[in-house]
């Protein structure tokens, strides 16, 4: 896979472009049906798959006063996207200048004559350009006009549920972790460095826990998760823990993860969550006995579901 960084620095064309559009925030279901047609079609064709995303979220410029909390960083975005089988990633700097232009501007100068599309695969819902002119009857009709075709993905659904990255979003932030993981087709993932904390989990409580500062926008609700923890390439089982820890009056959100059958220090590595269910909502405790006897049931219902979810986590 390769990744380019602005539109101005694809300088070397790629053979028989096939390519799709999209922010793919999540990489769900539905981002994955696109790459599955766009990299079917390249080998049809003898061409390159492609995808051309945007940095930041168009949404940041055009609506800055909308908070909407990215589900992936723009670094798991495109290494999931890599896996998808995409060959050729272009991130395009959105800008307020990049919005004003037209659709028709877009498709002749960008999409033809900067990156040479052959195809293009698009979901059914696609609008482009300014104040979104553009939509796949336009695409069509300048396909015709300047010699590519169109391709149109129908929507992914799950459940009676079309497949969004609002949906996921929506899953996410009211606790409903399954629910949003069959969605995205994978468990929904926070990442980030391990830091420094308060110390209490190991020596006050026998639950040693790994403190992340998630690089992630999006985070579950307040409460106790099972999880995986990857780091590099080892697997545990964990729980993890997003919340102020009320018993101790700290107020200050955190994310402390106790990883089960794990001993040694993660202090400053980078680790990944990977959720599979919330187990509880956030409790005050009467004192640290009480605290310590609700973590040890935590532990064993965690064990429970991530061996019903069928997984085996590499010691």
């Amino acid at each position: 896979m390769t990744t380019i960084f602005g539109l101005e620095n694809y300088r070397t064309p790629a053979p028989g472009p096939v390519l799709t559009i999209g922010n793919f925030d999540g990489v769900h279901l539905g981002h994955l049906a696109l790459f599955d047609r766009a990299t079917s079609r390249a080998r049809e064709v003898d061409g390159t798959s492609m995808v051309l995303t945007f940095e930041p979220h168009p949404m940041r410029v055009l609506r800055p006063d909308v908070n909407l909390p990215q589900i992936c960083v723009l670094e798991r975005k495109l290494e999931l996207i890599g896996q998808a089988g995409i060959e050729v990633i272009i991130v395009a700097r959105f800008s307020a200048d990049f919005a004003a232009i037209t659709a028709r501007d877009f498709v002749r100068k960008i999409l033809v004559n900067r990156l040479g599309i052959k195809e293009l695969v698009v979901g059914h819902d696609y609008t482009f350009g300014r104040g979104r002119q553009g939509d796949i009857g336009l695409l069509n009709d300048m396909g015709r006009e300047l010699g590519f075709a169109v391709h149109e993905v129908g929507p992914v659904e799950i459940e009676g549920q079309v497949v969004s990255s609002t949906r996921v979003r929506s899953l996410i932030l009211d606790g409903d972790i399954p629910a949003a993981n069959r969605l995205l087709g994978r468990e929904y993932q926070l990442s980030g460095r391990v830091i420094q904390g308060h110390g209490r989990g190991a020596k006050l409580l026998g639950f040693p826990t790994a403190n992340l500062r998630p690089a992630n926008e999006l985070l579950p609700p307040i409460g106790v998760y099972a999880v995986l923890v990857e780091r590099g390439d080892v697997t545990h089982q964990g729980v993890t823990n997003i919340g102020t820890n009320p018993t101790f009056g700290n107020g200050e959100l955190s994310v402390e993860t106790h990883i089960l059958d794990f001993q040694g220090d993660l202090h400053d590595q980078t680790i990944r969550l990977r959720f599979f269910k919330r187990l509880r909502g956030q409790r005050r405790f009467g004192g640290i006995d009480e605290l310590a006897s609700q973590i040890g049931l935590d532990v064993l219902e965690a064990r429970r579901v991530l061996e019903d979810s069928y997984i085996t986590a590499k010691k």
